[in-house]
């Protein structure tokens, strides 16, 4: 009996499989329309450095998971929209992002954490760029500061690309050149700088060479660059002609001070990147755009086959 009846529904089956229509074909799924998000970025009207940085909007817009919409003004045109009217202007470009419930859930964090900015209608990222312009500073005309961390390669590297200009004689002669400092400081802990404390000690040391053997800084650098990590600082000292009981002596006291200061100003331009490129006080640059500044082509190893690309790397 039970034979049968496996036998049975071996025979259903099969009749149900002969039986059963044969299934349609299914069409591919039209894929999912991207939502969009709406970008306003108010740009500089002046400098290049001041616009659109496309890959920030393009990374900003993938991390959203949406498509982005972009409407550029000027600050003036923005400053006229009552919904953006007390927003602040002194680094551009700034980046709005049209506020949504789903552009809100994803940025959460980031508004809890204060790195974007809340108003009614829009989400603000600012000061996300390598380039930029400082709407509200002034600085000195005609002059090109240079924030270097003085054991960083690339730092090196751009001071030795003016070194080499000077030596060649084209450096431009109606401008001026600075080198920054970049280094940390706090009262509770002192100084830090990336490389460690034989970083920030040299920073010290070349300060006071910039203040009182002014004219033999850049001396002093074409021999110490050489090899920069180097301990036998002395030597490279001795080597330019400086006093290095003199230097020495002012370093934890005056140094110290001219230490601080420069980490207050790296700490207003927001400057953490070595090299990091800073035209008239006012207009911030990296290798490629320091490069198209009148003068300064010299930045870029490749200007003189027509190449655009620069040195990108930093510290």
């Amino acid at each position: 009996m039970r034979k049968l009846f496996v036998t049975w529904m071996a025979g259903c089956l099969a009749t149900a499989v002969v039986a059963a229509p044969a299934k349609k074909e299914t069409k591919p799924a039209t894929p999912k329309a991207a939502e969009k998000v709406e970008f306003v970025i108010v740009e500089s009207g002046e400098y290049t450095a001041g616009q659109e940085d496309p890959r920030l909007t393009m990374g900003i817009a993938q991390f959203l998971g949406m498509e982005p919409v972009v409407t550029k003004m000027t600050q003036l045109e923005a400053a006229q929209n009552p919904a953006l009217a007390n927003v602040d202007y002194s680094f551009l470009p700034l980046y709005l992002i049209k506020k949504t419930d789903a552009v809100r859930s994803k940025m959460e964090g980031h508004i809890k954490r204060g790195y974007v900015a809340e108003l009614a209608e829009y989400i603000v990222v600012s000061h996300q760029t390598r380039t930029g312009v400082y709407t509200q500073k002034e600085g000195t005309k005609d002059q090109m500061e240079i924030f270097v961390m003085s054991q960083c390669p690339y730092g090196v590297m751009a001071e030795n690309a003016v070194i080499e200009a000077k030596k060649k004689g084209t450096f431009p002669k109606d401008k001026t050149v600075r080198i920054r400092y970049i280094v940390n400081y706090d009262p509770a802990n002192g100084f830090s700088s990336l490389h460690g404390p034989a970083e920030w000690e040299e920073d010290v040391r070349q300060l006071l060479i910039a203040k009182y053997y002014p004219t033999k800084l850049w001396q002093y650098l074409a021999i110490r660059n050489k090899d920069y990590r180097s301990s036998r600082w002395d030597k490279a000292m001795e080597a330019a002609g400086i006093s290095v009981s003199k230097i020495s002596k002012k370093f934890d006291t005056e140094g110290l001070e001219l230490l601080k200061q420069e980490a207050q100003y790296g700490r207003e331009y927001k400057v953490n990147a070595s090299p990091t490129f800073l035209w008239e006080g006012k207009v911030l640059l990296d290798f490629g755009s320091a490069s198209e500044i009148d003068g300064f082509s010299f930045l870029n190893p490749n200007a003189a086959s027509g190449a655009k690309a620069a040195p990108a790397g930093s510290c």
